[in-house]
């Protein structure tokens, strides 16, 4: 953060914690260790990015009400994480939230840096297919990672990122947000969140990771590409209402970061044991399909390396590495 930005950020907590949800100029001026008159610039620039700040003489000043825009500020108020959202960065249009990343990355950027974008004119999907990224309606954001980790190991962050977003998305929409291998995040049979991972790496160690998640927030039908391989829907048409993408996007960081502190701390085991509590075809036939082939049997789960498990008719045990599912 500048330290202009690192000012707004304090103020806006102070603003937050302020007694009955008020809190006098002089208070913030005694706490800020800035002058009255700095205070009320900062407010005036918090204003400016869309916060709603009362003020009256006799009792200072008070937050009434958060901006939906996404903006540095209103991401990391009040929410300091240990790794995840050490860096913000909030883009109008761009090509990619991953590209971003991952350049990042290649230059040194540490760890916990996370790209949003308000929307991108060449979104990223899974085997080369475009993500459909219209502007001001969903969530597309990227998260820069380091972890010590060896090149294989690397799907297993696929699984954090689905479970962590599963987790936020449940949290905030009160949806049955289920995972559907390797990277998607269905709500009711219906597809509204991607996961795409990205790496950089040599010999043995990973030098990044991009985790990039697309969360399809508030589209509506009629934006959705008629071409879609599978059924897709946004939090907006199954709730019935708008969602605020500012509250998803904070809970989503959130999340991700306890997500990556157990997997640093206990590795890949409770992150996949949490996926496969998201995931509703354990035990059932499915049919995989892709490079021009065609397997189906029972999923019995995962393994390291985020390979799905089946046994076919013939009690035969599959390793499948890639593919569409689809229930039988």
């Amino acid at each position: 953060m500048t330290t202009s930005t690192t000012r707004e950020f304090n103020l806006l907590n102070l603003l937050r914690n302020g007694s009955g949800g008020w809190i006098s100029g002089a208070e913030l001026s005694r706490q800020l260790g800035i002058s009255r008159a700095a205070v009320w610039k900062q407010i005036e620039q918090l204003r400016q990015e869309g916060f709603r700040i009362e003020a009256q003489k006799s009792k200072g000043y008070r937050l009434l009400a958060m901006p939906e825009e996404l903006t540095e500020a209103a991401l990391t108020m009040g929410q300091v994480l240990p790794i995840v959202g050490r860096r913000v960065i909030t883009l109008g249009k761009t090509d990619s939230t991953n590209l971003q990343a991952a350049t990042l990355g290649a230059e040194g950027e540490a760890e916990g840096t996370v790209v949003f974008a308000d929307s991108q004119s060449a979104g990223k999907g899974r085997r080369g297919r475009t993500w459909c990224s219209p502007p001001g309606t969903n969530l597309y954001l990227s998260l820069l990672l380091r972890p010590a980790i060896a090149p294989w190991d690397a799907p297993q962050l696929t699984f954090l990122s689905a479970v962590a977003a599963a987790r936020a998305l449940r949290n905030v929409s009160r949806l049955p947000i289920t995972v559907k291998w390797p990277n998607d995040l269905l709500v009711n049979g219906r597809k509204v969140a991607g996961m795409l991972n990205e790496m950089q790496a040599e010999s043995e160690q990973v030098g990044w990771v991009v985790l990039g998640i697309g969360i399809n927030v508030n589209m509506r039908r009629e934006q959705f590409p008629e071409d879609l391989r599978y059924p897709a829907t946004s939090l907006a048409l199954e709730v019935g209402e708008d969602v605020s993408r500012l509250a998803i996007a904070r809970e989503l960081l959130a999340e991700l970061d306890r997500a990556y502190a157990v997997y640093l701390r206990d590795g890949f085991a409770p992150i996949r044991s949490a996926w496969l509590e998201l995931f509703p075809f354990v035990d059932r036939l499915v049919e995989i399909s892709g490079a021009g082939e065609t397997v189906s049997g029972r999923v019995t789960g995962v393994d390291g390396d985020g390979a799905l498990l089946l046994v076919d008719d013939r009690g035969k045990e599959l390793r499948i590495l890639s593919g569409d599912v689809r229930p039988l």
